[in-house]
């Protein structure tokens, strides 16, 4: 028997994320921000109360990484909903106007995944019926990110965290109102 770390797959993560993705969009129309992931006790879902502005999704992106060391998550799945910006016919991209004012954008839904072995990023466009009803989820022709930065990305700590880090983790998080009671602890869609 081996000492070394189990560092689970993102396959089954990433799996179950798309699963509850496609879920969400047909039950509402949109999909929840939401970390999955699995840490020393097992499965853990995190769903803020909002995304209103830059702050709370700072803030998300913050509870995020704390869940994270608090419960020494070896794999986390954020999935986000989220305008892409494309380039224009002629292949030029305006990095002056925001993805969600340019007329060249995507509604898409983005998955990252990250573990100690890895990171990989699904994009899944969105299609909306005229009405702006969900219809599903149409193809994204490039090939996977495997490298990405932002603020939803390296969720996970970068080592193993001490129990020392943990606690004062876990401590942070109950402050900011999130304890590992109000962690849901099943990916169920519901």
């Amino acid at each position: 028997m081996s000492d070394s770390p189990v560092h689970p797959s993102l396959d089954d993560p990433l799996t179950r994320a798309e699963d509850l993705t496609l879920f969400s969009m047909r039950a509402r129309g949109k999909v929840l921000p939401t970390l999955l992931a699995v840490g020393a006790g097992g499965p853990i879902c995190f769903i803020p109360s909002s995304l209103k502005d830059e702050r709370a999704k700072d803030q998300f992106a913050a509870i995020a990484r704390l869940i994270c060391v608090a419960h020494a998550a070896t794999v986390a799945v954020m999935i986000i909903e989220a305008w892409m910006k494309t380039a224009s016919p002629d292949g030029t991209l305006d990095r002056t106007v925001p993805p969600s004012q340019s007329l060249h954008r995507r509604e898409v839904v983005v998955l990252t995944g990250e573990s100690h072995t890895g990171c990989r990023q699904k994009l899944m466009p969105i299609i909306r019926t005229g009405a702006g009803k969900f219809f599903g989820f149409g193809e994204f022709t490039t090939p996977p990110e495997t490298t990405f930065s932002g603020r939803f990305a390296q969720i996970l700590p970068p080592k193993a965290p001490t129990s020392a880090e943990q606690e004062k983790a876990a401590a942070l998080l109950a402050v900011l109102g999130v304890t590992a009671e109000g962690l849901r602890r099943d990916w169920s869609a519901n």
